[in-house]
């Protein structure tokens, strides 16, 4: 059984920073692919940035240059640093991982985790 869970979230004056964690747990043989989505009320949920097993990163135009994700393979971690917020940035974010588990080493299956509000005030 895999599980990801977030945390970091919460209120934010605009301007201000969070860090967002993510903790990946289970019978992972090899996580590839790790990232951060974001949903707000009434909109889809969005890619916000995504890093690979090497460590090449993908960032949403929006938040391009104020966004940053990293993560740590020895810890099945990743992370997602939060710059100069913007109350347009304000939605619960998801954090997801293509994991191939002990069980299942041939197969890769996108997880997702439960989400973590965060909302930047103006």
């Amino acid at each position: 059984q895999v599980r990801l869970v977030e945390s970091g979230g919460g209120l934010v004056q605009s301007g201000g920073s969070l860090r967002l964690s993510c903790v990946v747990s289970g019978s992972i043989f090899r996580a590839n692919n790790m990232g951060w989505y974001r949903q707000a009320p009434g909109n889809q949920r969005e890619l916000v940035a995504a890093i690979s097993s090497d460590g090449s990163t993908n960032y949403a135009d929006s938040v391009k240059g104020r966004f940053t994700i990293s993560r740590d393979n020895a810890k099945a971690m990743v992370y997602l640093q939060m710059n100069s917020l913007k109350p347009e940035d304000t939605a619960v974010y998801y954090c997801n991982a293509d994991i191939r588990t002990v069980q299942s080493i041939r197969n890769t299956r996108t997880y997702w985790g439960q989400g973590t509000q965060v909302t930047v005030s103006s």
